[in-house]
C-alpha cells in the first residue's frame, strides 16, 4: 500500500505544515488534532470536556474519510496544555471508550497557544 494523505473537509484544516493524517502500512497516522470548529475555524469550547470532545469528533472524522473509525484506534497521545485537566479530559474520554479503550500516552503541550487545553493524535487500523 502506497503512502496516503487524507484529508476530510468535515474535519478541521490542518496548518500547512502537515497533514490531517497519512494512510501507510495498514494504518491510519493521525497528527495532533485540534479543538478547532471545522465550521468557524477557531477553538471550540471552554472546558476540557468541550475541547477533548471537539478533538475527537474532528478525528472521527478524518478517520471516517480514511476508510476507519474511531473503534479501530490502537494508540493515542493526549497533549495537555495543563496536566490539572487530565481529570476532566479522562472524563470524557471515557465516554468515547467506555471498554476496550487503546493504548495511550501523555505529554505536557510545549508552547502556549491562547485558549488550547488539549490536542490528541492517533493510530487507527486502515
Amino acid at each position: 500500500m502506497a503512502r496516503q494523505i487524507v484529508f476530510a473537509a468535515k474535519a478541521a484544516k490542518p496548518p500547512a505544515t502537515y497533514s490531517q493524517a497519512v494512510k501507510a502500512a495498514g494504518l491510519v497516522f493521525v497528527s495532533g488534532t485540534a479543538p478547532t470548529d471545522p465550521s468557524t475555524g477557531q477553538i471550540a469550547g471552554i472546558t476540557i470536556q468541550e475541547q477533548t470532545r471537539q478533538c475527537l469528533e474532528n478525528i472521527a472524522a478524518i478517520l471516517e474519510e480514511a476508510g476507519s473509525s474511531l473503534d479501530k484506534i490502537v494508540s493515542a497521545t493526549i497533549v495537555l496544555a495543563d496536566e490539572d485537566d487530565f481529570g476532566g479530559m479522562n472524563e470524557e474520554w471515557l465516554r468515547w471508550f467506555p471498554s476496550d479503550p487503546p493504548a495511550r500516552q501523555g505529554a505536557k503541550l510545549p508552547a502556549k497557544i491562547p485558549s488550547l487545553k488539549v490536542s490528541i493524535a492517533a493510530i487507527a487500523e486502515a
